[in-house]
């Protein structure tokens, strides 16, 4: 029976708990938050969909090391559901705790750093897991699970969304995650494996039209983040990782057109008397049209690996396709997302996965990362063609 600190008791945080509590049978969870009442909060949903008293909650400033260092103690990992810049800081701080953390990633080069952190961690006796999630964690399990399925892949191209099931026009989409991070996603672009080379993409490049049964026809581009540290990791392996996110028909243009005009740029302009970030002001207006007291969503993820099976030209095809659960009231994002994080938390707790700092790609087995899924009702398909 093992005690984890999970940080952050927003959407995904109070997900992964419930995970915890409700599937690894944790003998102690404590939510811990900045704001007491939402952990709180949190802690009662958890206890009351688990049917036990798994969970506590503890007022916690993320951002004060030597605060979350006490914190750690008495507990077997940590978990990290706050916003990606504080989760170097909050890596240190659990090497120092002598804890083992895994967290939602959110931006390429904060991870890197968190992997240099490897001797460290191993010297500390803990697992480092950084880019759990939906994405990157979730899609690049299911794009090595696909790999797995043949005997010499090639080429990878993962496919992933999380979309409203009945979109509402004019903007047909559901903000089912922390904002800052949505729009973190908008902004720069993504690195991938194309060719045998590490590439960069701009966002909102390379538009195509995919089709999901029982979602329908989408639009699928390049935004930032997606594979993470994955092109390195199978650089001399394959000849391409690649990713693009799929949003309804009309999407891309209508999000171009903004990041044309600026408004995902991260630094002030001048107006009037005042400087505004347009990022901050695109989040002003623009989350509380896509913010629902209930959100039906859904959430999807294709991996599709080609390459040689039995000496012949073969594609390995992995889909997921999830959606809001009315019995516990949890989103598809915050199952995909808080699952998936709590699904790595457990393999750390137990020693599933060797101390140290290594890509979530290579340190979490894909093939039991795929039973522990199909375990909580994830639907998940697998074709070789």
């Amino acid at each position: 029976m093992y005690s984890y600190l999970v940080l952050g008791a927003g959407r995904q945080g109070t997900a992964a708990a419930y995970d915890l509590a409700r599937f690894d049978a944790a003998a102690r969870i404590t939510l811990a938050d900045a704001d007491l009442a939402a952990a709180t909060a949190a802690a009662e949903r958890v206890n009351r969909l688990a049917g036990r008293p798994a969970a506590q909650a503890i007022q916690l400033d993320a951002a004060d090391a030597q605060a979350v260092i006490a914190a750690l103690a008495g507990h077997h990992v940590a978990l990290s559901a706050v916003p990606y810049y504080l989760n170097l800081p909050l890596t240190q701080a659990a090497i120092a705790a002598g804890v083992s953390f895994c967290d939602l990633g959110g931006n390429t080069e904060i991870v890197r750093q968190q992997h240099g952190l490897d001797a460290a961690a191993r010297a500390a006796g803990v697992t480092i897991v950084a880019d759990c999630g939906m994405g990157p964690g979730m899609g690049n399990n299911l794009a090595v699970y696909a790999m797995s399925l043949l005997d010499q892949p090639q080429q990878v191209m993962i496919y992933d969304a999380g979309l409203p099931q009945a979109p509402e026009p004019p903007w047909q989409y559901l903000a089912t995650f922390n904002m800052e991070g949505l729009i973190n996603e908008y902004y720069g672009g993504m690195t991938v494996l194309r060719g045998g080379e590490i590439v960069h993409l701009p966002c909102f490049s390379e538009p195509e039209t995919i089709h999901v049964p029982g979602v329908g026809h989408l639009e699928a581009f390049v935004l930032a983040g997606g594979v993470s540290t994955a092109p390195w990791t199978f650089q001399h392996r394959l000849q391409s990782y690649e990713l693009k996110v799929c949003r309804y028909p009309g999407a891309f243009a209508q999000l171009k057109a903004f990041s044309d005009l600026g408004l995902f740029d991260p630094e002030p302009v001048q107006v009037g008397p005042a400087s505004i970030r347009p990022r901050d002001l695109f989040r002003a207006l623009y989350e509380p049209q896509v913010r629902r007291p209930v959100m039906r969503d859904l959430c999807l993820i294709r991996a599709r690996a080609t390459g040689l099976k039995d000496g012949q030209p073969a594609v390995a095809q992995v889909d997921l396709v999830d959606r809001y659960d009315e019995a516990t009231g949890f989103t598809a994002m915050e199952r995909t997302t808080g699952w998936h994080l709590a699904i790595v938390a457990a393999m750390l707790a137990c020693g599933e996965i060797a101390p140290g700092a290594a890509p979530l790609e290579i340190a979490v087995p894909a093939d039991v990362f795929m039973q522990q899924a199909r375990l909580r009702g994830f639907i998940i398909n697998e074709v070789v063609s």
